[in-house]
């Protein structure tokens, strides 16, 4: 049997790892799990209707674990990526979880990525929902380096956090008040689970909380759910091949979600919200006014005159 430490009072991770055919890279990531220097976890996984082996490699490995530290959830039909992991978040969010932490199937996760999230969490004041995340090492399917994910040039927040996410699932981790937050919201359907935990977290007053250091090893291949470009060029490069239309869906939808949860919102993220579908109904004057609005930005200048853009024709 795998011996993975024992939970300490209050100290606990919950691990939430949902997969999908991800039997090539499975257990690089599974075996990353044990060698966190903060060992109080507990696995909680759930499959989405894998057709290769990705069920029997989790399962064994589920297997060695001590009982208390895995927990199975049932696969009841394909979902997709974003519900099954809220599935998951609102599965662990029951038990007295310290911090909540994502997991991709195909990455590697470095030794002290959950000490680090851990040590940003507990400096938050209690009560207040918490989101933390970090840089990535990007890798190859063999895991050689071929770059870092860029650095957080501008305090991320709301309303920013409706232009650009900056919280990279695979490192994201959120603590008890967030992950009560996340878990009693309904997501729209283009988006995923870490964009709208973030926006989640600092539309309601939340801290978010980005560490400049790189905790994961974040491999790119053929089957990346999303994937991140090398570089802020090849970035802006494919934001432009996507075009305004796939990004004003998701801007949209992330708005009227917002407005349909209002009690999840801190009163300034409400009235922004009111703001800027409004001018969404109407013309490019009023969409101009709604642009002047403080934080309405993406990460760079560059990025931010292509967010307008596609704001005014969209």
């Amino acid at each position: 049997m795998i011996e993975a430490g024992r939970s300490g009072a209050g100290e606990s991770v919950a691990i939430l790892l949902s997969t999908y055919n991800g039997a090539p890279f499975l257990r690089e990531q599974l075996h990353s799990l044990l060698s966190q220097t903060h060992r109080h976890w507990v696995l909680y996984w759930r499959d989405d209707g894998s057709s290769d082996a990705t069920r029997d490699i989790a399962g064994r490995f589920l297997a060695e674990l001590p009982p208390e530290r895995a927990q199975v959830l049932a696969q009841d039909g394909r979902v997709g990526s974003t519900e099954s992991f809220l599935r998951l978040l609102r599965h662990a969010s029951e038990a007295d979880h310290l911090a909540f932490a994502f997991a991709d199937q195909d990455d590697v996760w470095l030794p002290e990525k959950l000490a680090r999230g851990l040590a940003a969490l507990r400096a938050v004041p209690e009560g207040v929902p918490a989101l933390y995340c970090a840089r990535q090492t990007l890798v190859d399917d063999t895991l050689q380096p071929v770059g870092v994910s860029p650095r957080v040039r501008r305090r991320p927040g709301f309303p920013a956090a409706l232009t650009q996410n900056v919280a990279t699932g695979c490192t994201a981790m959120l603590n008890r008040p967030a992950s009560r937050l996340v878990s009693r919201s309904q997501p729209p359907a283009a988006t995923m689970h870490d964009w709208w935990s973030y926006l989640l977290v600092a539309a309601a007053g939340g801290q978010v909380l980005t560490d400049d250091a790189s905790v994961v090893l974040y491999r790119q291949h053929a089957g990346n759910a999303v994937g991140a470009p090398p570089n802020r060029f090849s970035r802006g490069m494919a934001a432009l091949r996507r075009g305004p239309n796939a990004f004003m869906r998701i801007f949209r939808q992330h708005l009227a979600a917002l407005a349909e949860q209002p009690d999840l919102l801190a009163l300034p993220a409400a009235g922004q919200v009111e703001v800027l579908e409004r001018a969404l109904r109407g013309g490019w004057w009023g969409r101009l006014r709604a642009l002047r609005m403080p934080g309405l930005v993406r990460q760079t200048r560059t990025e931010t005159a292509v967010f307008r853009l596609w704001f005014l024709l969209g």
